[in-house]
């Protein structure tokens, strides 16, 4: 059913120029959190919010621990004056599964003019690591739809909000739950299936099996609602996952204009994450690949020694290994523009 997806493989990672230099400015973006209460988790989920920043405000480092650098922002600061678009933002699970783990692309963002709130989605990373609470993926959708509720009576964040100017940015499982949001629903069946081995996603159901987590087990009446937020108008999946547990026959229903990327040579890319067929069932989507960059590429910069640090601590996954030798920072460089041009084009800003 597929008449307009545009796609393109990217070979190498091209030199980025006016993006790059804005988001270089001395200008930081401001960043505050809130608490905002989700009654279907019955908790509270803790929001960041990175927006473009005029005065004041403590510098402070966010999303650095012992493997991965910080990105710089401003707490407390006031927020420029004007109208901004909103990006929604979905983190992935494991190391990178807290919303300040996504500022290496979410702080370009506000600098270049967006608001952008990202909810921590609970039980997907440290202490409260839970394979259960992980694997309930509508839990994402809930969150992120609560988030966008809050924001919008935020008194100080609302006169700031341009007028229906909405999308949502997922990365990894964040973009499983950025695809959910406009409409795409999972297969119950594919859905409980997904680790009877681990052909898919050796070190996810690795951990589903450890924790005694049976899939089959779990809500499928809940894996397979219809996620949809009428209120999103664009969104954006890079290596989006499980991309591979979506009922096609949805795919064919969403109407909202999506861009997916995936990072990898096509050949190369994991089942569970290639999402060309995803692509190609949406009527109005955008593809791309980044042949030089990975999935872990989507971590902050690693910092030195983090690969070894990580085999100590018994991370086999290759966390700081990038494509044909590319720097991280190149490709986040490159993620970050093609972000800003593909959110520019969706939702252009009113001041």
């Amino acid at each position: 059913m597929k008449n307009m997806m545009k796609s393109a493989t990217i070979a190498g990672v091209i030199v980025v120029t006016s993006c790059v230099q804005a988001i270089a400015a001395d200008n930081m973006a401001g960043v505050q959190k809130i608490t905002v209460a989700s009654e279907e988790r019955g908790a509270d989920l803790e929001v960041t919010i990175w927006y473009p920043a005029s005065t004041g405000g403590e510098s402070v480092s966010l999303g650095e621990n012992i493997f991965f650098e910080g990105t710089p922002a401003l707490q407390g600061a006031s927020v420029r004056d004007g109208t901004f678009p909103l990006v929604l933002l979905s983190h992935g699970a494991g190391l990178a599964g807290r919303a300040e783990a996504m500022s290496w692309i979410a702080a370009p963002l506000a600098q270049d003019g967006f608001i952008v709130a990202a909810p921590t989605h609970p039980g997907n990373t440290g202490r409260d690591r839970s394979a259960a609470e992980t694997m309930k993926l509508w839990l994402r959708s809930s969150d992120i739809s609560a988030t966008l509720d809050a924001i919008k009576e935020d008194p100080t964040l609302h006169p700031h909000l341009a007028n229906d100017q909405i999308g949502v940015l997922g990365l990894s499982m964040g973009g499983n739950t950025a695809l959910s949001l406009v409409g795409a629903r999972l297969d119950p069946e594919l859905f409980a299936s997904y680790c009877d081995t681990d052909e898919l996603n050796a070190s996810l159901c690795d951990w589903m099996n450890q924790s005694g987590v049976d899939l089959h087990k779990m809500d499928k009446r809940a894996a397979g609602r219809n996620n949809a937020d009428p209120r999103i108008r664009f969104a954006m999946a890079i290596d989006p996952a499980p991309a591979d547990i979506f009922a096609l026959a949805s795919l064919d229903e969403v109407s909202v204009p999506v861009s997916i990327v995936n990072l990898g040579k096509l050949a190369e890319i994991p089942q569970t994450i290639q999402a060309s067929e995803i692509a190609a069932a949406i009527s109005a989507s955008n593809y791309q690949v980044i042949e030089d960059a990975s999935h872990a590429s989507m971590f902050p910069e690693c910092k030195a020694n983090a690969a070894e640090i990580a085999l100590e601590e018994g991370i086999e996954d290759p966390i700081c290994t990038d494509g044909n030798g590319v720097s991280r920072d190149a490709i986040h460089a490159q993620l970050i523009e093609m972000t800003i041009a593909a959110f520019r084009k969706a939702m252009p800003s009113e001041s």
